[in-house]
């Protein structure tokens, strides 16, 4: 999003004098410096566990029961075990949608695209229309809601919209993605419940997250899961097993 701004920046800088030649953007450069500062960070993190004492073990974990953990060939007990596993993009079951990609696989693409159709009214992907368009991509937004980020206070969805139209990116409400189809090498076409077409050359779903809670033994621990794989708990974010 800081590469975004700075396109903005820069022809905010013409109004206060400042002469700047034709900036151009380099993907690659950002990816690869983006690589960079996640293993820098990723370094420092490791060294912090280390230091505080914490034993880290790199294997897929399973719970036992309400106190014990398998991991690798191992258990290890414990009074209490946290859940913070995350979560994963879900991807709606329509026809071509192997042709689309989540916000995971967003920074490593190999270059930008020409066109770019995001899909969701959410944060994510709210933010990733911000940064396409930033970078100069012609990007539109289709969301099935009547107003973006519904789950916030009701002005701001309103006023986001208003202002994402102002940068220029292209904003289709109540209206969902039905099929996919590949046009070209590069190109697809996203056909719309409003029985119109619209061209890209990517399209990036963010229609929302499913916890990581499949297979770890949550269930033969007693927990029960909700319907999307969420942990049901209390105000102090405890399960339903102590």
């Amino acid at each position: 999003s800081y590469a975004a701004h700075v396109h903005e920046e820069l022809d905010d800088a013409q109004g206060f004098g400042w002469q700047i030649p034709p900036a151009q953007f380099h993907w690659p450069t950002l990816l690869a410096n983006k690589d960079r500062e996640i293993a820098r960070l990723n370094g420092i993190y490791a060294r912090l566990l280390e230091n505080a004492g914490v034993q880290v073990l790199r294997h897929r974990a399973t719970v036992i029961d309400a106190h014990t953990v398998a991991c690798g060939d191992r258990h290890y007990r414990a009074k209490h075990i946290l859940i913070a596993t995350g979560a994963r993009p879900v991807m709606p079951a329509i026809p071509g949608i192997e042709f689309a990609i989540s916000s995971d696989e967003a920074f490593a693409l190999p270059a930008l695209p020409q066109r770019a159709l995001v899909v969701g009214g959410g944060y994510i992907a709210v933010e990733f229309a911000s940064i396409f368009q930033g970078l100069g991509v012609p990007t539109t937004l289709v969301y099935r809601g009547k107003q973006l980020l519904r789950q916030f206070d009701t002005e701001l969805g309103g006023l986001l919209a208003e202002e994402m139209r102002k940068k220029g990116v292209q904003i289709v409400l109540e209206t969902d993605i039905t099929a996919l189809e590949k046009t070209t090498s590069h190109g697809l076409r996203a056909h719309l419940s409003s029985g119109q077409t619209l061209e890209a050359d990517l399209a990036l779903f963010a229609t929302g997250r499913s916890p990581n809670t499949s297979g770890l033994g949550l269930e033969a621990a007693g927990v029960t899961l909700a319907a999307d794989g969420a942990i049901p708990v209390n105000a102090w974010l405890q399960t339903q097993v102590p």
